[in-house]
């Protein structure tokens, strides 16, 4: 039993171009309106998941008011739909009023059908990666790492590791640049532990002085130096019967490496101060943004305590390589950042703030998203996010241009991992993709991909 051909509403008024169109996508079940009504009609029925919107739709067939209108009512109600907007009509400024009322993409009339057939396929490839990730990000919300929003492949990878490894008691080091999500994945490796009603001591070892970390960790006696006016147990004591984080591992002086892997070693510390033998049991998770391989090699981080702390290494990709999480991760944090705005209820982002989420390329990772995302929250006058609003760059132009762009490397990173998915079988990578045959040979020739490879 064949699945179902997904939907493609047509909406295009000339009987001759709705023949062509329909016979030109086989590969789709092709449902043709001839005006505003019957369209939104048949998206209502049919709910399908590419539009192509031709602008000149009666009663303003030689103007575009009507498929604006449609346009706009398609975005109100069906907002994960992708619109492809055509027109013979100043094509440079309805291109822009389209991308800024939400279109995926636009293109000029006279109809080119391969060219437009590469759009559609493309169109229907994002939006089933942003309907998978739609529903991956439900499904997370029944695993130890219910913290972790994500739906690109690169992180599944990661949050399978981190569930196979959390019920053992090996030390796990996780490896990612700052803002990348290292303490998330740390409470996941605790939730999903053993000991998950234990306490989970987390420290920033590289936010503390050099002087002052040592009695942050290991605590002090009364009177073990000016100031000590009472005893006071230290982190690592403090995690007894649970975890222990330890973020920037990397930042610890030589000195106190020592100390750490003496505990590490034995578990077994010693208050400042103190001569009596304090028995500790907790597991230990590290991070670190730094290279620790170079640093041994530089001689500024012990090689026998690396061997300690990272029984089992996790290496966290950086926002800007997972694909399709900056606006997963966005609208997730509109949602928390809403209850503290009266009246917020209704706010979301407009097709520029999405686009220009999406071209960022965040170098400070999820930190900077979720700051963004806050700061817009409280600056937005409407009830639409705007590229403003998140102090993000936004020319129409540059948006134009850049998806054009972004798209061709998407299609290409796409038919590349179907190619591969397939044993370079071009059958199969069209069926995985979605489109026929000949449109992936058109789109293979266009984008210079090697198939050899």
């Amino acid at each position: 039993m064949t699945d179902p051909k997904p939907a493609l509403l047509v909406v295009e008024d000339d009987p001759g171009l709705q023949r062509q169109l329909r016979w030109a996508y086989e590969d789709y079940e092709v449902l043709i309106a001839g005006d505003r009504d019957q369209a939104l009609e048949l998206l209502r029925e049919h709910h399908p998941a590419v539009v192509t919107l031709d602008l000149g739709l009666p009663p303003d067939a030689d103007g575009t008011s009507e498929g604006f209108a449609l346009l706009e009512e398609i975005m109100a109600t069906a907002p994960n739909t992708r619109v492809i907007v055509a027109s013979g009509h100043g094509a440079r400024g309805n291109a822009r009023q389209a991308i800024a009322l939400g279109a995926f993409d636009f293109y000029m009339k006279p109809i080119d059908i391969d060219e437009l057939g590469f759009i559609v396929g493309r169109a229907f490839h994002v939006a089933g990666l942003e309907a998978e990730n739609r529903r991956l990000a439900v499904l997370a919300t029944a695993t130890p790492l219910a913290d972790l929003v994500t739906g690109a492949p690169e992180m599944l990878k990661v949050s399978a590791m981190v569930e196979r490894v959390a019920p053992t008691e090996v030390s796990v080091l996780l490896l990612g640049a700052s803002g990348t999500g290292k303490e998330v994945l740390a409470r996941g490796l605790h939730a999903a532990s053993r000991h998950p009603d234990g306490p989970f001591i987390a420290i920033n070892c590289g936010a503390i002085p050099e002087n002052l970390l040592e009695a942050e960790l290991f605590g002090y006696e009364r009177g073990a130096f000016t100031g000590a006016v009472r005893t006071t147990p230290g982190k690592i004591e403090l995690a007894e019967g649970g975890t222990l984080f330890l973020d920037e591992v990397g930042d610890i002086a030589l000195s106190l490496q020592v100390k750490l892997l003496r505990f590490i070693q034995e578990r077994v510390i010693e208050r400042i101060g103190g001569r009596k033998p304090i028995p500790i049991n907790t597991r230990i998770v590290c991070a670190t943004h730094r290279n620790l391989k170079q640093m041994i090699a530089e001689g500024s981080f012990r090689e026998d305590l690396y061997y300690r702390i990272a029984e089992v290494t996790v290496a966290i990709p950086p926002l800007a390589e997972r694909e399709g999480d900056a606006a997963l991760l966005a609208n997730h944090f509109l949602k928390k950042f809403l209850a503290d705005r009266p009246g917020g209820g209704q706010l979301r982002f407009g097709p520029g703030a999405l686009a220009a989420i999406n071209l960022h390329n965040w170098p400070g990772n999820v930190r900077e998203l979720e700051n963004r995302v806050r700061r817009a929250v409280i600056m937005a006058n409407e009830q639409l996010i705007t590229a403003a609003d998140l102090d993000l760059a936004d020319t129409a132009e540059a948006q134009v241009q850049t998806l054009r762009e972004s798209r061709i490397l998407s299609d290409r990173r796409a038919i590349t991992a179907a190619l591969t998915a397939a044993d370079g079988s071009i059958s199969g990578a069209a069926r995985l993709l979605s489109i026929s045959r000949p449109t992936l040979y058109d789109m293979i020739r266009e984008l210079e991909i090697d198939t050899h490879q």
